[in-house]
């Protein structure tokens, strides 16, 4: 069975806001809830659903990605390179608690794993590329400030020789329940901060921490025919997480500068040539030289008229993750002559004396018809 839209199962436009996305899944999250619907197999599959479609749509990066690829960016996984996904997990019922009642408790929403081990933070790193090097792809080399596990404590945070433990408040568990009118609502340890462990004597180097800040080197693989605005995911390349939790995704999002000559519209490339009045009229011939660095010959009929293409056969950009190439179009604009010399505009008013409807259709017609056309009015 085919998954709803999540905007639909919020009840949303495409285009709500991010104001519109929280009222409105409050009220569902609030109308479904198995408390307020026992024993209800129906609600809870609606109130499953909400928090799945709001968990998504809330994350600016996953709503992107949804937008454009729908229930297929979140699908399939994949361990870094090309991947429509974002990191994060799923949401549980605890979570919707947070959502709906954090800001009433003071509490504010953190992700745990067992251990008080927090996932480190997704990176952006934004890097522009010519087309000639999105043509032939590369290896590039980036440099990225980023937090990595403190080597003094092994990312623990604890001063070597001692250890965390376990939280008094919470049991190690990293939640607190309160009561909240019908509702029995959970909140983050606001001892602990989720943890479910405390330090008491803390890394000095990374003060407790377990991670410090450091510029890497990293080398990002760009295949041949990547175009502008594609985003390549490095996993496990973002900050590491706290007290040994695992690390968060880097992401980078290339742009490909402007061509000088070319432009390009997916693997397709379109060149403007401009030539010369008399080669338009009389025919000639020019060379373009290609991405790769070849020359290729293009003939100019006799009589080529300015918007004319040339199609140019697999002389595009490649195509991503296939042999197939693009093509590249010629089109012609016609250059009118200018700083004419006395003897280049005698011999052009010789020319307009004895040329005839058949030298210029396209005017002589277009002129017929206007005439045609005010004639008629005034009738």
């Amino acid at each position: 069975m085919a998954k709803a839209d999540f905007y639909e199962t919020l009840g949303v436009s495409r285009g709500a806001t991010d104001k519109d996305l929280k009222s409105a899944f409050r009220r569902l999250a609030m109308k479904f809830h198995p408390d307020k619907n026992p024993d209800d197999a129906d609600a809870e599959r609606r109130f499953k659903e909400v928090n799945e479609a709001y968990e998504t749509l809330k994350d600016p990066q996953k709503r992107a990605a949804y937008d454009q690829f729908g229930h297929a960016a979140f699908e399939g996984g994949g361990g870094g390179g090309f991947n429509g996904g974002f990191g994060g997990g799923g949401g549980g019922f605890s979570d919707i608690f947070e959502d709906i009642f954090g800001e009433m408790m003071g509490g504010g929403r953190q992700r745990r794993s067992s251990g008080g081990r927090e996932r480190g933070g997704d990176l952006r790193y934004n890097m522009e590329i010519s087309l000639e090097e999105a043509f032939t792809g590369k290896t590039a080399q980036i440099r990225v400030p980023t937090s990595i596990q403190c080597d003094e404590c092994s990312g623990s945070g604890a001063k070597p020789g001692s250890s965390p433990t376990s939280c008094a408040t919470c049991g190690g568990s990293g939640r607190v329940r309160a009561s909240q009118g019908f509702f029995s609502v959970e909140r983050t340890c606001p001892t602990c901060h989720g943890r479910g462990e405390t330090i008491s004597d803390p890394c000095q180097k990374c003060s407790g921490q377990g991670r410090v800040t450091e510029e890497r080197s990293l080398s990002v693989n760009i295949p041949a025919g990547i175009e502008d605005g594609t985003r390549i995911r490095l996993a496990g390349e973002g900050e590491a997480g706290l007290r040994s939790g695992p690390a968060g995704d880097l992401y980078i999002f290339l742009s490909v500068k402007p061509h000088q000559f070319f432009q390009r519209d997916g693997a397709d490339l379109y060149c403007n040539v401009p030539v010369s009045m008399t080669t338009a009229a009389l025919g000639g011939q020019f060379d373009v030289v290609t991405l790769d660095g070849a020359k290729t010959r293009v003939k100019v009929p006799e009589g080529t008229q300015t918007g004319r293409q040339f199609r140019l056969k697999s002389k595009g950009m490649p195509v991503l993750r296939s042999s197939q190439m693009g093509d590249l179009y010629i089109q012609i604009s016609i250059e009118t002559p200018q700083k004419l010399t006395r003897r280049q505009r005698e011999l052009l008013e010789e020319f307009e004396s004895i040329s005839s409807h058949e030298n210029n259709p396209e005017s002589h017609g277009f002129f017929s018809k206007m005439r045609h056309f005010f004639d008629t009015l005034s009738d």
